[in-house]
């Protein structure tokens, strides 16, 4: 048995309905078929205007009435113009009961909820008929049958609840001997004293929902206008193309930010039947449509659509008093519950200062008064400020399973909005990963959903060819990332990545056909011997398009060679920190070289391992934004230990261990002393637009000076030992404060400093965990409340990570 949903704009006209009867009898032929129908398109908002004209005592509401009789009248006249008397004499009977009920409202002046479902319930019970009887003239063994007969609900008018168990046994009863083609009208019911109800938005989905898992169906077909969910709306990006295949949680989040093809709350019960819905077009039945399933099979790539909605006011409430105030967001969302405000949108930073909600435009002014109403106590007392709203917004998301986990795809997304000059005025993403949303101006909307999709879904197939050098702990991980994604690169992102060139201290070996990964350690034993400059001599011979020279060195003699390879118009992607940390003029000079020879320089690595940071900021200054301030934890070795020393641990071991786990350098010292932070610090700072150099920042060091001045890696593990009680003394101090010890980078007012501190309960700083970076920027357009990235930011997989992702930021320049 197929369940089968038609919508209106497949209802619309005379046209539509034989395409709709056309293919029903196709599908009738090869089973029997459960059609539900919708309202013809357009006569429930007709209904709507109808009856309130009647209760504003305006006697137009009988040329609306007219014309919904018109269009149902004229509709058989075409359908079935000859022996249609019984159709016409029930529509008659049908449309007289309307009037009587619109006359009624217009008498009495009022329109109660239940008045309201009685009248709405006309559309499909007369769409319902003349369908089944179209059906019944192609010689089709159709029946009508009145959802109201089967489904149950309570006396919640206009939305009412549906009592599963009798309307369950009542489908399965009637449907043990079906017709060969039943239609039913969708959206309408009774409840359990027999009162007429209707299933709220989206209610025809919602009968076929309800039909499909009480038959227990193998799919549930919804045929509307358009050939599936797009990805992205057509009709403001023309380049959009129907998805084949999504997931239940990815349709769910299309539908909630703007894809009207589905309801989510509607199809419920196939969702947790786990029945496969597909989404058709009505006008063109052999298109493949959207199919809609628990587990999407797609491999289209990390996002699988962007969507919108729009006339969105953005709520921010903020103020010293929120903070560490338990029940405070209670409060807030319970007012807005019971003026039933639909809550779209929250993002709150991690310092509690603030709570930023989007709504419904048409909401924003009961919300303001209700809130403020709450909390007036607090407003007076100066502890927070009056609710601030801004209108005309928009919200823009990326949606996908595939996201989670994926590197940079925030980044790509913002980057590509500030490119565009699009301004964004808040971002949410949730721990599942699957939705990254924004609000944006509403004029902005159709400039930035286009951008997105020409980032994300336009993509030509672009070869790259990468040269490595330095394959040790990192370069390994980073080489088995590229031999495990190869496959996926090409398919789905149609980047066709070859590892052309690899070298270490002793040797280096080049493959112009592209380098076999799975035995790459043998090529390079057997390769010849390296050098810097026979490195850069052998990929300038080469002479591949799109060629990217990757740095996982420490060496400062590698860094000198990135304008070399610039000059050639070969990118360069660089974890090393040294040339961006470098004197001022030399990292402006390759910066310029970037520019001047269309090559990216990309060092996203330099600062919190695989984290978005450089790319983040990078946005905010693409976006004409001005970065005022940086408070920040940069170093994920550093985390990592003060977060595992302890009155129970000894230092040395833990700096150690955080060696033995590739945390540090091969050298803890670049960590330990803090120029390595500095140089993050002093990256950012340059990033932000400042001229720096590293002896402008100001660094408290906690090692002691025998630390400082051991001449040998095993000669500081030494004095480490020796210095232990120095160290069980920042703790103790850290403990009896109550904080938390962490190496903390500052950028303000043009000045930097980095040194470790005692961080209180409370800062965002104080749960840092592991070895995780957090930043924060203070900028003009958010000179309150800061942009926070906050992840892992040390570790070989990560950096890894990170350089994986600027080789493809590169493909997508």
């Amino acid at each position: 048995m197929e369940v089968l949903k038609f919508g209106g704009s497949s209802v619309g006209s005379s046209k539509r309905i034989h395409q709709v009867v056309d293919i029903l009898d196709r599908y009738s032929k090869h089973g029997k078929v459960v059609c539900v129908v919708s309202a013809v398109g357009g006569i429930t908002d007709k209904l709507l205007k109808a009856g309130q004209l009647a209760l504003e005592k305006n006697e137009s509401f009988a040329a609306e009435f007219d014309d919904i009789k018109k269009i149902h009248l004229s509709l058989v006249s075409e359908l079935i113009p000859k022996d249609n008397d019984y159709i016409l004499e029930y529509l008659e009977e049908e449309l007289s009961y309307l009037k009587n009920l619109l006359d009624g409202i217009y008498l009495i002046n009022e329109l109660t909820p239940k008045t309201s479902d009685k009248l709405t319930s006309f559309g499909e019970l007369m769409s319902s008929f003349i369908i089944t009887e179209v059906a019944k003239q192609r010689g089709i063994d159709a029946v009508r049958k009145n959802s109201q007969e089967l489904i149950v609900t309570n006396s919640s008018f206009t939305k009412a609840e549906v009592n599963y168990l009798i309307t369950n046994k009542n489908i399965k009863d009637y449907f043990r001997t079906a017709h060969q083609l039943t239609v039913l009208p969708g959206f309408v019911a009774k409840s359990n004293l027999g009162e007429i109800t209707t299933l709220g938005r989206g209610g025809s989905d919602f009968t076929a929902s309800i039909l499909a898992a009480a038959l227990k169906v193998k799919r549930l077909e919804i045929w509307t206008d358009v050939s599936g969910m797009y990805t992205a709306n057509p009709k403001l990006v023309k380049q959009a193309t129907p998805i084949e295949v999504l997931s239940y949680q990815e349709a769910m989040e299309l539908s909630h930010f703007g894809a009207k093809v589905l309801f989510p709350p509607t199809v419920q019960p196939a969702l947790d039947s786990e029945i496969p819905i597909l989404i058709k077009n009505t006008l063109k039945p052999e298109d493949k449509g959207t199919l809609i399933k628990t587990h999407s099979t797609s491999t289209s790539g990390s996002v699988s659509g962007i969507t919108s909605v729009d006339n969105i006011a953005l709520l921010t409430l903020q103020g010293n008093g929120m903070v560490g105030i338990p029940g405070f967001s209670k409060r807030l969302f319970e007012v807005l519950a019971l003026e039933k405000i639909n809550v779209i949108f929250i993002t709150q930073a991690s310092s509690e200062h603030s709570i930023c909600f989007g709504i419904s435009e048409s909401d924003a002014d009961l919300a303001v008064t209700s809130v403020n109403q709450c909390f007036e106590y607090e407003i007076s007392t100066h502890r927070i400020r009056p609710v601030d709203v801004e209108k005309n917004l928009s919200i823009v998301a990326l949606v996908g399973d595939r996201m989670k986990n994926h590197q940079g795809i925030s980044g790509k997304m913002f980057s590509a909005l500030g490119k565009n000059n699009v301004n964004v005025r808040a971002i949410a993403q949730g721990a599942s990963e699957k939705n990254i949303s924004a609000v944006i101006l509403q004029n902005d909307v159709k400039k930035a959903l286009n951008a997105l999709h020409e980032t994300f879904f336009e993509v030509k197939t672009k070869q790259l060819n990468v040269f490595i050098t330095g394959v040790g702990n990192v370069g390994h991980r980073l080489i088995s990332q590229i031999e495990q994604q190869r496959k996926f690169l090409k398919n789905e992102l149609r980047i066709n990545l070859r590892v052309m060139g690899i070298s270490n201290s002793k040797n280096m070996y080049f493959d112009e056909e592209g380098i076999d990964l799975g035995n790459w350690k043998d090529h390079l034993e057997r390769g010849e011997t390296s050098s810097l400059d026979g490195f850069l001599e052998k990929a300038t011979q080469l002479n591949k398009r799109n060629s990217i020279f990757v740095d996982i060195t420490a060496s400062e003699a590698v860094s000198q060679m990135y304008a070399d390879y610039l000059k050639r118009s070969i990118s360069v992607v660089a974890c090393n920190k040294i040339a961006c940390s470098s004197e001022f003029q030399n990292y402006k000079t390759l910066k310029n070289l970037s520019k001047k020879y269309n090559a990216s320089f990309l060092f996203e690595t330099n600062v919190g391992a695989g984290l978005p940071i450089i790319d983040t900021l990078g946005n905010l200054v693409a976006s004409g934004d001005k970065v005022t301030s940086i408070q920040a934890v940069l170093s994920g070795s550093l985390n990592f230990v003060f977060n595992n020393f302890n009155g129970s641990t000894k230092f040395h071991d833990v700096v150690k261990e955080a060696q033995k786990e590739g945390f540090t350098e091969p050298d803890p010292r670049i960590d330990l002393s803090g120029v390595d932070v500095a140089r993050k610090i002093l990256i950012l700072a340059r990033e932000s637009g400042y001229d720096m150099n590293l002896e402008d920042i100001e660094n408290d060091s906690f090692l002691t000076k025998a630390n400082l001045e051991s001449d040998t890696v095993d000669d500081f593990f030494e004095t480490l030992i020796e210095d232990e009680a120095h160290f069980q003394k920042l703790f103790s101090s850290a403990e009896a404060n109550n904080s938390q010890l962490k190496y903390v980078a500052e950028f303000n007012d043009g000045k930097a400093k980095v040194g470790l501190k005692e961080i209180p309960q409370g800062h965002p700083f104080y749960n840092l965990e592991g070895k995780d970076n957090i930043v924060m920027f203070y900028s003009h357009r958010y000179p309150e409340q800061p942009i926070i990235v906050k992840g892992a930011g040390a570790g070989a997989d990560v950096t890894a990570s990170g350089l994986f992702a600027d080789i493809i930021r590169v493909s997508n320049k």
